[in-house]
């Protein structure tokens, strides 16, 4: 029989804190990704804490040569520097292999045999509709035949399935498992390992106690926390700040064709932090402010009085 994540342990005195900006090199630093970059050092520092910079180039078909030396440059720019060396998780499979291996050891993963049309159709028999493409547990009593294509965790049932967590921005927040998303991939088809694997093997390897990051990662948010219950890794807390929207409406992002940061003096930097820190709700009077390092401690200051908590 499957078994569920074991007992957590007894919580002790609280650890430092221990923040990350960790971008996708699939190219340069644009408005969007510095509202991430920022609310993350701002947080870290109004908390007196740690600020690292993790580079998630797993999924290197999308990975743009050069991206992650462009992005740290801007960051250095910027006045935004890492406190520990850059981690690159293109260096990282064996962790996420060996994860992967307790996981499977412990009865929570199982191959899956379907194709992404397969999944669909059977969500259109039973008439789902979900935000997420929930996995309907096809292969979860094996392949019937099937090659096996991806490795799922298996989520559980009921009570159990409904993860419930406070964001600092956001909320309280409830996504049922079960219902919402299924048994879900930790390593795909093609042989990358899912985001959702890496970001919780990684955050637990580098001692995080507090993940800034955005929305539009809040739908994941719950998958990690239970896979952190699975491999016994402590949950961090979390606050998920608004988007940057294009002028349709949709996330800011280099897929959709976000002009990178201008950089090239001082100025054109410090526009981009106030032009940030606006869209983070920090007050006007930052504008009026002619220098980088004075605005970094007063925008610090000013997130410790309005999200510091």
């Amino acid at each position: 029989m499957p078994v569920g994540p074991g007992p957590r342990p007894t919580p002790g005195p609280a650890p430092r804190y221990r923040g990350r900006f960790a971008p996708s090199p699939t190219g340069p630093l644009h408005q969007g990704s510095l509202v991430t970059a920022l609310a993350s050092w701002l947080d870290a520092r109004a908390h007196g804490g740690v600020w690292i910079v993790r580079m998630e180039d797993l999924d290197e078909p999308r990975c743009v040569p050069g991206a992650a030396e462009d992005i740290l440059a801007a960051l250095s720019r910027l006045g935004l520097h890492s406190d520990e060396p850059v981690v690159r998780q293109s260096r990282r499979h064996a962790y996420y292999e060996q994860a992967l291996a307790s996981l499977t050891a412990r009865g929570l993963v199982y191959p899956c045999g379907c194709t992404r049309r397969e999944i669909a159709d059977s969500l259109v028999r039973v008439h789902a509709r979900h935000r997420t493409l929930a996995y309907p547990g096809t292969c979860r009593q094996g392949l019937h035949g099937k090659t096996a294509r991806a490795w799922r965790l298996r989520v559980p049932d009921g009570d159990a399935a409904r993860i419930r967590f406070e964001d600092r921005w956001m909320g309280t927040q409830i996504q049922d498992l079960s219902t919402e998303v299924g048994d879900f991939v930790l390593k795909r088809a093609d042989g990358q390992w899912a985001y959702q694997l890496a970001v919780v093997v990684d955050d637990q390897a580098q001692g995080m106690t507090d993940i800034v990051r955005g929305a539009d990662l809040l739908d994941s948010t719950a998958r990690q926390i239970y896979l952190q219950a699975c491999l016994d890794a402590p949950t961090p807390r979390y606050l998920h700040v608004p988007l940057v929207l294009a002028d349709d409406g949709e996330k800011l992002s280099k897929q959709n064709g976000a002009a990178p940061l201008v950089l090239d003096t001082p100025a054109a930097a410090l526009v981009a932090l106030k032009n940030a820190a606006a869209h983070l709700g920090l007050p006007a009077s930052l504008g009026t402010l002619s220098h980088g390092d004075d605005f970094l401690a007063a925008a610090t200051q000013a997130w410790r009085v309005r999200y510091g908590r």
